[in-house]
């Protein structure tokens, strides 16, 4: 059961979930193993209510990145079966800047508020909650329905994936939306 509905309808848009962010050599260390059973939660209760649920894909402009399209690792992980309502396609950040338009499909759709999970959380995931927020849509971040990975800066230090998860809810929260967890959307 999905916790009460807020003013208006709420979207799942579940980001990036592919193949190829399973490609440890690539991306290094994550967080959160329980990331892509959270979304099956996620995607099934919004499914039972009927709600809309958009997912996103990176088509990735790199021809060597495992999300580059051609590739194996550009396909959806299984946890994505069955359609969505709207698939949007990316080659940047944020899911309101892929095709088709996310932002004019959630507005025919009456839809005023999003529910944001899926890869990586501090790119991807953020950037698409906080562009949500600039274009006036109440935003979820569901934070243990995302993941991320260790961070190596300049200096050499590692800044581990369950840190960099921390700031971007952190940063999140309050600010450019409500940081939440799958229990309190799902019971």
């Amino acid at each position: 059961m999905v916790a009460e509905r807020w003013d208006g309808a709420t979207a799942l848009v579940v980001v990036d979930v592919q193949q190829g962010f399973d490609d440890t050599a690539y991306w290094g260390a994550r967080n959160n193993p329980d990331c892509e059973a959270n979304i099956a939660r996620l995607l099934e209760a919004w499914r039972d209510y009927g709600w809309p649920v958009v997912y996103v894909r990176h088509d990735s402009r790199d021809p060597h990145s495992p999300l580059a399209p051609g590739r194996p690792g550009n396909a959806f992980k299984e946890v994505l079966a069955g359609e969505p309502d709207l698939l949007v396609t990316k080659d940047v950040h944020s899911a309101f800047h892929g095709t088709p338009d996310l932002d004019g499909w959630l507005r025919r759709m009456d839809v005023s508020g999003v529910a944001v999970c899926g890869i990586q959380t501090n790119v991807c995931c953020e950037t698409t909650a906080r562009v949500a927020c600039d274009l006036g849509y109440d935003v979820l971040f569901v934070v243990d329905a995302t993941h991320t990975f260790d961070i190596v800066a300049s200096n050499h230090k590692v800044y581990r994936a369950r840190e960099v998860a921390r700031y971007s809810a952190l940063t999140i929260d309050g600010e450019f939306g409500r940081v939440v967890y799958t229990d309190e959307l799902v019971g």
